[in-house]
Order: structure tokens, then sequence, then C-alpha cells
């Protein structure tokens, strides 16, 4: 079918996506939408081609309004996607069916089309719990595909190796904001054939002619949470005047080819190979730009117009972090400024246990660490050890023959461990480093520079025979910190 792209043989979707969290946005001004009534409005979409909705467990009642299409009679097929945000802490497979069955209730259907998953922190291994019930769930028949949302390419690469079936990642992708352009992202989604679901392409309004020329507005003269969210994008880019000038080149190639500065906006971000549509709010019943929409589809962006974005955007500063880290840490590029609207706190990963000699311990539960009797990690006065760690969670190898992937979730453990005792990864004085294979040793120092760059702890790799089928890498660290306490990241101001 035209303007539409096949992701697996049980789900094709349309390359632009109505997204319905400003359903939460109006209901914050209007009370509940009508479920009938805003259903109907969804269905100019639908029979326009643009046949696939995006929507969450918390974007107010969003999947009810979806649900309520079983009451027409569409004659096009319709693709519901939706999440589960769950809040931090451990996960179950029951709360995982619970939340499944719920969204199932709500949008009348027999199996989720697309079922995103997101976490608040990598350091807590149960997101990795999540996903493995989902993929069970999804063997059951409750979910037809299973996708994520906000993931980093790091633990991106550590779900799939871990043979989670992940055929989505949902990101902030923007002229502004071209973090889903990373190698590493693209390098994982070749790898492991995952495709980008692009949102916040028009930047919350902002990549419109509405704004062209415009003064710089109030904080107070920001209506939506869309707008309150990337004008805190716009400023950690480099200001107004910087963006209104990627908006004028924007407009002048625009004016080119006859189409409008969304337009040109979207397309750039479809122009990328792995994002396989874009995410378009709607506001129900009071915006359409179908239209415009599908004039954006016709368009190609030639590559003298893509040297002169690039340019433009040469002249910002860049998102700082990792996809998806605007909701995991400082700054937070949120409505608020804060993960308030989310959650309060992320507590500490394992449960400090003490002793009268004053030695504080952590364990991560493995098998091997209650068969040997030894803690995860120890902590006596301002001196952390941490054990030799492997990707070892519950019964499970994390990341399997990848060794970038077991990388990644070590140190994970490892940070989480001195977080749990009161330190930080930048508390972190050495480091030692077990390969199995000689051959892997530039991928796992690799990583090793990217999560220790400027801590710089001194380090020892060595290759030795590893216990254990299947483990490429063991990493031990000793940290030395000032607090005495337990750290608590606090995310709520």
């Amino acid at each position: 079918m035209k303007n539409t792209i096949e992701l697996t043989q049980s789900l094709r979707i349309s390359q632009i996506v109505t997204g319905l969290w400003q359903v939460a946005d109006m209901e914050r001004e209007t009370g509940e939408l009508d479920p009938q009534k805003t259903a109907e409005e969804m269905i100019p979409y639908i029979k326009a081609g643009i046949s696939s909705f995006d929507m969450a467990d918390h974007y107010g009642s969003s999947e009810v309004i979806a649900g309520a299409l079983k009451g027409f009679q569409l004659k096009q097929p319709v693709q519901l996607f939706t999440k589960w945000v769950p809040k931090p802490g451990k996960i179950t497979k029951a709360t995982v069916k619970k939340a499944v069955e719920r969204s199932l209730k709500r949008m009348k259907q027999d199996s989720i089309d697309l079922m995103q998953y997101h976490t608040w922190n990598y350091l807590d291994p149960s997101w990795i719990d999540a996903l493995i019930y989902l993929k069970e769930l999804k063997e059951e028949g409750y979910i037809k595909n299973i996708g994520v949302t906000n993931f980093d390419p790091q633990h991106l690469r550590i779900a799939c190796a871990s043979g989670i079936p992940i055929i989505t990642n949902q990101i902030s992708y923007s002229l502004l904001d071209r973090r889903g352009s990373d190698e590493q992202m693209k390098n994982v989604c070749k790898k492991y054939d995952v495709k980008l679901l692009a949102y916040g392409s028009l930047a919350g309004g902002f990549l419109t002619d509405k704004w062209l020329g415009e003064k710089e507005p109030e904080k107070e003269g920001l209506t939506t949470w869309s707008e309150m969210k990337y004008k805190r994008f716009i400023d950690i880019s480099g200001g107004w005047d910087v963006y209104q000038n990627l908006l004028k080149v924007i407009k002048q190639i625009a004016n080119a080819h006859n189409v409008s500065i969304a337009n040109i906006s979207t397309k750039y971000c479809l122009q990328n190979p792995f994002v396989a549509a874009v995410i378009i709010g709607a506001r129900l019943g009071k915006s359409e730009h179908l239209k415009d929409n599908f004039r954006m589809l016709k368009l190609k962006i030639p590559d003298e117009d893509l040297d002169k974005i690039n340019n433009a955007q040469n002249k910002l500063s860049t998102i700082p972090g990792n996809c998806g880290d605007e909701y995991r840490k400082p700054p937070y590029l949120t409505a608020s400024g804060d993960l308030s609207h989310h959650v309060d706190k992320l507590p500490n990963v394992f449960k400090l246990k003490e002793n009268i000699k004053g030695i504080s311990t952590v364990s991560s539960n493995t098998k091997w660490e209650k068969m040997a009797s030894y803690s995860r990690a120890l902590k006596f006065q301002n001196r952390v050890l941490v054990s030799g760690t492997t990707a070892t969670h519950g019964q499970i190898l994390v990341g399997r023959q990848d060794a970038t992937a077991q990388t990644h979730f070590i140190l994970d453990k490892i940070e989480a461990s001195i977080e749990s005792l009161g330190g930080t990864l930048k508390d972190v004085i050495r480091t030692r480093i077990f390969i199995k294979n000689i051959s892997d040793w530039e991928r796992i120092a690799a990583v090793h520079g990217e999560r220790f760059k400027g801590i710089n702890p001194v380090n020892t790799m060595v290759k030795a025979g590893l216990i254990g089928e299947g483990y490429l890498v063991e990493i031990e660290a000793e940290a030395s910190i000032k607090n005495t306490k337990p750290n608590e990241r606090i995310t709520k101001k």
C-alpha cells in the first residue's frame, strides 16, 4: 500500500502516525473527553490513509477513545499502538499482564498491534524483566509486536542481544534533536533490524510557519505541555536567535519546493533510512493538517538543500546525552523541567545491609552470590569494593554473544552497586577487566572508555578463562567515596 511500511508480517503502518498525547493536554483543560464523539474525529485521518495511532496508558483516555472506534463501520484496517510506562521498582509477570490486559480492555482489542515499553532507570535490571515478560505475553498471543520508547542505543542493544524481538524504538528526533542520527543508534538498528518512530519532529509546533519571525515567548505564554517541553529544547540548543536562523533557512527551502516548514521538518526525519514513520500530534477536532501532511510524503529534499540545513544545524548546540536521557538525568527536558509529572524518586536498586563492624554490603541476588557466600559490593569507611561482575541476571545471561552489550550491562550493575552504597560512578578509582576472547578487547575497551570518560580510573585488562558458558567479560571495581550514606536519586523538585 502507498505511504505505508511493513514492519513485520503482522504490522504494516502508515508513515504518518497520529499521536494522541495531546488528549491528556485537552482533558487537563476540559475534563475527560466523550469517547464516541472523539473517536469519530479520528475517522477523517483513517479515510485519508493515516491509519496508525499512537497512545499510552498515561495519555488521558486515549486508549478508551481508540477502543470506541469499534462502534464504527470502518473499511480500512487501523493500527493501534500503546505504551506501558510503569513506576520505578520491581516488576513481576503478573504486573505486566495486568497492564497489558487493562490496555486490551480499554482499546477493545484481542491482541495489541504494538506494545511499547518505557523504563526510567537502566541501573535497575527490572527493565530486562519487563521485556522478558512482554516477550512471553507476545508468545501467548496478548501482543503482536514489541517496541520500546526513549531507549538509548546501548540499552536497545542489550535488549535485542538478549533475544527480545524489538521492532521499534520511539524517540525524539527532529531538526533540533539529531540524536536519532547517532552512529551507535544507526549501527544497532542495522544489526538488529529495529526501526525508529520519530516523535517531536515538529518540536511541539515550533518547527512550523507559525513561529517564523516571532518574538521569543514568555514562559506564561506557552499554552501546551508540548510547547513547554520543546521550548527547553530550543533553549539548550542555542537559544531563540539560533533557532530562528534555522527556521529562515528551512523557509527558503520550503518556498523553493512550494511546501511548508512543517513539510520540510517531517520529511527530514523520514529521509533517515532507519525512521519508519513520524508521529504527529493531533488535537482531535481542533486542528487537522491532513492535506499538508500528504504533501510532505511526495517531497524529496535534495542533497544541496540538506547541506544548507546541516550548515544551519551546525550553529546549534547538541542536545545533551543519549536518546531518552531527558527522562533519566539532568537537564530534564520535560514540560516541567523535572520528572514530577511522572515519578517522585528513583529508589536504590539493591537493598543495603549493615553489620555491627560498620561494614555495608549489597547483593544482586545472583545464584553465584548465594552459593559462594559473597557480596556484590562492600563498603568500609570510604572504600567500596565491587566483586567480579558478569552479565548475569537471575537465571539468564544478558547480552548473549554480544560483548558490547554484556559490558554495558555489567557496568550498569557496578554503578547500581556503588550508588546503593552512597557513591557514584565518578568515585571509581580502579577497574579490572577479564575477557574471554582477545578479539573482543577493543569493543569492551570502547564501552569502558564511554562510561568512564572524564573519570579515568586506573585499569587492567587481561585475557582469562572465564567460568560459565557464554560469559565474554567480567569486571571488578574499586571506589573511594566521601558520602557515607546511601544515595536516593530525587527527581522531583
